[in-house]
Parts: structure tokens; C-alpha cells; sequence
């Protein structure tokens, strides 16, 4: 693979960073002041902080050309003293799921003796970041409590005194991040897949290459490995610019500080 192959992948994993990355970054700014406010509460209720989350959610995914469909927090169980099941969780006028326009707050089943009711700390968006203590990235998945549609979802685990309180995060359709990222890898003229730190596709300009199914390239797991040690660890160090070759030619590079890599083929 030459240089000029090497030059122009970099290119275009910092390109998708520069896209994906300012989400992550909002998502650490709301994490940041959801901790302080309920280190603030006495005694925090749902009454008092769904409006904090509100008041900070609503206008991001209301804003012109945004990224997110849905965003907001979601409680440990029992943290919330009038809410023991409890998602503040806001959809935008983009999203397309339940009835109703416009931003609006997401329906759930709280009751754990509903029929419909659903533990969402089993789901992949709750489990990792429990685990870990660190950011993750879930998806693409058809995510059924939310959009669904395929969707990639980012979630953070919420702190205080040390321990997990709930998450923050936020919802983006995998269609839209489509329509911001497929011109992007389209302009190389080389094949171009976008997959997360699984290698789960995200979008390819392979169309035989579908979205959420496993990108199967030897030794793909061992060039991801060091982006999943990332979202086990928040003090890992990010390996933004590092690429690595696959036994067939093709460059894996991770795309900056988001969980995904640009498999990039020559």
C-alpha cells in the first residue's frame, strides 16, 4: 500500500472524527454538570432534576443540522427516591418513533410489574459502561426502546461520591450518519467501511457490506483491540492516529476519539 494510500486514509478517519467527536465531547459536558447539580440535591428526585435534564438536552437535539435523535438520563435503579425506574429521555422532531412531532419527552413503562416493562440495565448501552466506569459506544443496533431503527447509541456512566448513579448519553441514526459520512469516504475511490471497536459495521461504500453485521477481514479483532481496551479504560491512552495493516493490504485506523475505525482498502 503506498504512502499516498496511507496519507488519504488518515485523512479521512480525522474527517469522521471531526463529525463524530464534538457529540462526545457535549455528552462529557452534560455528564459534568448532571454530576454536579444532584451532588447539589439533599435528596434527589425525578420532580427535581428531569428539568435540569430537560433544560439541557432540548435545544442540542432541536438545533438545525444535529446528529442526535434522542438524548437525556437514565437512573440506577432505586437512585431516585419518587422514581426507582426512571428514563429522562427526550426525543427530537427528527425522530421517528411513538406518535407525536416536535421534541418530546419519551413514554416509558416504569413499573416492573407492567407487561411491558423493560430492565434496561441487561441492554449493552447500560451493562458496558457499569462495568467499565468509561464511555461506550452500542451499535449500530435496532434500538426498539428508542428510534426504532438502526441507531448508534453513546452512553457515560454519571458519578457521585464515587459511585454510579445513572448514565447520560444520546441516540444517532445510523441514516444520518449515512448521509454525513458516506460522501466523505466515497471521495477516496478506494472500498471504505466505517466499523465500531467490534467491528460491526457502521456504513461501507461496499453496498454488500450491511449495516450492523461483522466486518469478517483477518486480523481485524487484533487491529480493534487497542479501541476496546480504550472503552475499558477511560485512562487509556486514545490511539488516534496509530493504523495498522491487514494481511490483505487493507489500513485500519481509528477515528480519533470515538470507538470507530476506517477500514480502508487499497
Amino acid at each position: 500500500m503506498t504512502v499516498t494510500v496511507d496519507v488519504a486514509a488518515l485523512r479521512i478517519a480525522e474527517r469522521i472524527a471531526s463529525t463524530i467527536d464534538p457529540v462526545f465531547a457535549m455528552i462529557d459536558e452534560w455528564r459534568a454538570r448532571l454530576e454536579a447539580s444532584l451532588a447539589a440535591m439533599p435528596a434527589p428526585s425525578a420532580a427535581a432534576f428531569d428539568p435540569v435534564v430537560a433544560g439541557l438536552v432540548g435545544e442540542p437535539l432541536e438545533r438545525a443540522g444535529s446528529l442526535i435523535t434522542g438524548a437525556g438520563f437514565v437512573a440506577a435503579p432505586g437512585y431516585l427516591a419518587d422514581a426507582p425506574w426512571h428514563l429522562e429521555w427526550w426525543l427530537s422532531g427528527a425522530n421517528t418513533f411513538g406518535a407525536g412531532a416536535g421534541l418530546r419527552r419519551l413514554e416509558a413503562v416504569s413499573d416492573p410489574d407492567a407487561e411491558q416493562f423493560r430492565d434496561y440495565t441487561g441492554l449493552e448501552w447500560w451493562r458496558v459502561p457499569a462495568r467499565t466506569g468509561s464511555r461506550h459506544l452500542t451499535g449500530p443496533y435496532v434500538d426498539y426502546l428508542c428510534t426504532d431503527d438502526y441507531t448508534v447509541t453513546i452512553t457515560v456512566p454519571v458519578e457521585v461520591d464515587g459511585a454510579m448513579v445513572g448514565l447520560v448519553g444520546t441516540d444517532l441514526y445510523v441514516a444520518s450518519l449515512e448521509r454525513e459520512l458516506l460522501p466523505v469516504l466515497r471521495e477516496s475511490g478506494h472500498p471504505c467501511t466505517l466499523v465500531n471497536a467490534s467491528g460491526r459495521i457502521v456504513t461501507s461504500t461496499d453496498a454488500r457490506r450491511a449495516t450492523g453485521a461483522l466486518l469478517r477481514l483477518d486480523g481485524l479483532a487484533d487491529a480493534l483491540a487497542p479501541l476496546r481496551e480504550r472503552e475499558g479504560d477511560a485512562d487509556a491512552p486514545a490511539a488516534a492516529s496509530a493504523s495498522t495493516r491487514l494481511p490483505d493490504g487493507a489500513i485500519v485506523v481509528p477515528c480519533g476519539d470515538t470507538s470507530l475505525a476506517l477500514v480502508f482498502e487499497g
